[in-house]
């Protein structure tokens, strides 16, 4: 995020709304950032300084840095363009702006030290909660449904899994703890689902807390195909490995048999083998590979391989959304693969419940209307797409979050992780990296076109 300039635009929007309906917006904003910052704290509490001060991958931020940008992007938004406070810390700005300094330099910076840091962080948000405990949720585009409030609590939640991930790189014991998802019984299911061809409406224009590259709805196309029912497994990428997959040119795609080959990849991150064993390494804990989970950080170029060697393809952006949000029998979109409903613990393996994800197959209660099953949650999904912009995008709140990101350089991925909090997931949200990367909690499904 940038420096915003203070919010001064009226937006005509949904126009004056019920107190009950005020106060209800107001409890779900208390709770979302409630609940980003219950999380902050964990991830940033249970290492000691040195730790939360160290880089431990170039990839990453030390985990300080996150820890006051979280506080200064709040700061920014709710404070300064919100409420029209005067600055905090004005000199520290520049220090936690994401596009300033890349993650490798920012070790060097004079960054506020730990306890600095959590005690700015946590001033920020004992004015921001009195802040929202008045706030108009009418007459400008950032208070709109409280829609500043939200964006906070997703980005917050977002720079949760971000840091979650350092954790994953972090050398050292285990610091996190966490149950495991409940045993599944093995899927028997379809292995895939017949998405029928016809048109779909495709983004959203009126999810309060949608962000711009989520907008505007339009109406899409979409010829009948194929898709996975689950996520593809440990099990199933292995054989892609035994057999010679990451040695066999014609499955990859040219970039990615170049990348692979210059980096000696041979597995997905994190695994090894050991004698006749594939061993992972999961939060500071070596353990065999288990065979029934999606199969976790792989780059794009790792799925499309995969995808080619059996005979398929990653599905299309478009093509994800339809399998997630149709609903045959009525012809509309719906928010979540299951209805419209917010993500209830039955649904989808989401925000850090779990510290990996669910066996292929769980959550049935979550599948959509086709029968597809663990579309949000669990894994981020690798699409075939290039993240551009929809028909009638427009930038809002800054160009900074997506317009800059446009472009072939970033591919898709959809539907979210277990390490990606509720209020930053749902049928229509977009995520972008480079094809190269792996330390996310990347993995994917196939597809492929109906036989003509």
């Amino acid at each position: 995020m940038t420096a915003p300039e203070t919010d001064t635009d009226t937006y005509a929007g949904t126009g004056s709304r019920s107190e009950t309906d005020t106060e209800a917006l107001r409890d779900r904003a208390l709770a979302c950032l409630v609940d980003a910052r219950d999380r902050t704290t964990l991830l940033t509490s249970c290492v000691d300084e040195p730790d939360l001060t160290a880089q431990h991958s170039p990839l990453m931020s030390p985990l300080v840095w996150d820890l006051a940008h979280i506080g200064n992007q709040e700061e920014q938004w709710l404070l300064r363009a919100v409420g029209g406070r005067e600055p905090m810390r004005p000199e520290i700005d520049t220090l936690y702006d994401a596009f300033e300094h890349p993650r490798a330099a920012r070790p060097s910076l004079p960054l506020l030290p730990p306890a600095e840091a959590r005690q700015y962080a946590a001033e920020v948000r004992g004015r921001a909660l009195d802040l929202l405990a008045s706030a108009d949720f009418d007459g400008t585009r950032l208070t709109e449904a409280g829609f500043a409030f939200g964006m906070i609590a997703q980005h917050e939640q977002q720079h949760d899994e971000t840091m979650l991930i350092t954790h994953q790189l972090r050398k050292g014991p285990r610091a996190l703890s966490a149950p495991d998802p409940a045993p599944a019984a093995p899927y028997t299911g379809p292995a895939e689902v017949l998405v029928p061809g016809g048109p779909f409406t495709m983004g959203t224009s009126d999810e309060p807390w949608a962000l711009d590259n989520e907008r505007p709805a339009h109406p899409r196309e979409v010829a009948p195909f194929w898709i996975d029912t689950t996520p593809v497994t440990n099990a199933a990428y292995q054989a892609f490995v035994e057999d010679g997959g990451y040695d066999t040119e014609r499955w990859w795609a040219p970039d990615g048999w170049a990348h692979v080959r210059q980096h000696s990849i041979e597995a997905p991150l994190f695994w090894r083998r050991d004698g006749g064993q594939w061993l992972r390494r999961r939060f500071g804990v070596t353990e065999p590979v288990p065979p029934d989970e999606p199969v976790l950080h792989v780059c794009w170029y790792e799925a499309d391989a995969y995808a080619r060697w059996a005979g398929r393809r990653l599905p299309t952006e478009t093509e994800w959304e339809k399998a997630a949000r149709f609903d045959p029998a009525t012809g509309r979109s719906r928010r979540y693969p299951w209805g419209d409903a917010d993500p209830a613990p039955e649904h989808a393996n989401l925000g850090q419940r779990h510290l990996g994800p669910a066996p292929a197959g769980s959550y049935p209660a979550g599948a959509s209307p086709l029968g597809v099953r663990q579309l949000i949650g669990d894994v981020w999904e690798w699409t075939a797409s290039d993240f551009l912009p929809y028909p009638g995008f427009a930038a809002f709140p800054y160009k900074e979050y997506s317009e800059v990101f446009f472009g072939p350089e970033h591919k898709v991925l959809r539907g979210g992780s277990f390490a990606v909090g509720p209020v930053a997931c749902r049928g229509t949200f977009r995520n972008w990296d480079y094809p190269v990367r792996r330390q996310i909690f990347s993995g994917f499904r196939t597809a492929r076109s109906e036989a003509v």
